[in-house]
């Protein structure tokens, strides 16, 4: 157990933001714009921790200096997987390995595309992701046999909660590409790298991970969207029962958590002055589909 007196009570997390304003251009069509949705800085928000945007096209030496400041990354969803920020996931990536094997705890938790990203780094393969009809689709979770529980990111699940995810549609999916398990363990790199420790079935029945966890690093990678029980509200399906946020809730935790344990220790008026607290979030949910909020980034507005 980490010592009280080094345990970092105010973790940052930096989130990277996406290209475009998470509605097709409907509330900002500019070439440099990007976002990120609300529903992911709420996620960390209820787990205890603040949140920093990593605005993917600013000045790489700003973004460097945002890195600084941070104490873990997360990875969003969406689309882009090619240019700049594909590259910026790349570098970030590598930070946070580097960091690691400096020894310097440093979590990363990467949902949906973001896994698929870090998927493709590591395999050495661009190609390697497949096609699956996991659009619009709440499923279950089937646990690998072979896992223990204890020291993943299920270890705060109850018994009866983990049954449960094996039997009910308790988690988010929005995905039209993934891994099955066949692929994922004939690539030797993503094997050695990651643990499976769940998979699920698409609309079509056919299996792919969906959970997976560093075999060394604090990484953690899901193909679902953790953040959309407690915090999205605009697809029927998206699971809001009690077991669904807890299900969001303990996911928050245990990254954050693993986030507590970094020891960098900011400038304060750095972290201020660079916090999500700075930017004001669009309310777009009467556009019928997609986010509720999200936080349009069309500058650079960092402030170190």
């Amino acid at each position: 157990m980490q010592e009280p007196n080094k345990v970092n009570f105010g973790p940052i997390i930096g989130i990277l933001s996406h290209p475009s304003d998470g509605a097709s251009g409907r509330l900002n069509d500019a070439p440099n714009v990007s976002y990120i949705a609300a529903s992911y800085v709420k996620f960390v928000e209820s787990a205890g921790a603040r949140v920093i945007p990593l605005i993917y096209n600013e000045p790489p030496e700003i973004l460097q200096r945002k890195l600084n400041l941070v104490n873990g990354v997360l990875f969003t969803g969406g689309w882009a997987k090619k240019g700049l920020y594909v590259d910026v996931v790349d570098g970030i990536f590598k930070h946070v390995l580097k960091k690691n094997d400096a020894g310097e705890h440093f979590p990363l938790f990467a949902i949906c595309l973001g896994f698929e990203l870090i998927s493709m780094i590591i395999s050495k393969d661009k190609g390697i992701l497949e096609r699956f009809s996991g659009s619009h689709h709440a499923s279950s979770l089937q646990f690998m046999k072979s896992i223990k529980i204890e020291g993943t990111i299920f270890q705060r699940f109850s018994a009866d909660l983990l049954a449960k995810l094996s039997t009910d549609r308790l988690v988010m999916h929005h995905h039209k590409y993934g891994i099955s398990p066949q692929t994922f363990q004939e690539n030797m790199h993503l094997s050695n790298f990651f643990k499976i420790l769940t998979t699920s079935t698409d609309k079509d029945n056919k299996v792919y991970v969906s959970t997976v966890q560093s075999r060394r690093y604090p990484v953690t990678a899901v193909q679902w969207h953790p953040e959309k029980n407690a915090f999205e509200w605009g697809l029927s399906m998206i699971p809001h029962s009690d077991d669904a946020i807890q299900v969001t809730q303990h996911f928050a935790n245990f990254f954050v958590s693993e986030a507590r344990k970094s020891s960098n220790r900011p400038p304060v008026r750095d972290v201020l002055d660079n916090l999500i607290y700075n930017y004001t979030p669009t309310y777009c949910g009467k556009a019928g589909k997609g986010y509720d909020e999200v936080y349009i980034f069309t500058e650079n507005l960092a402030r170190i």
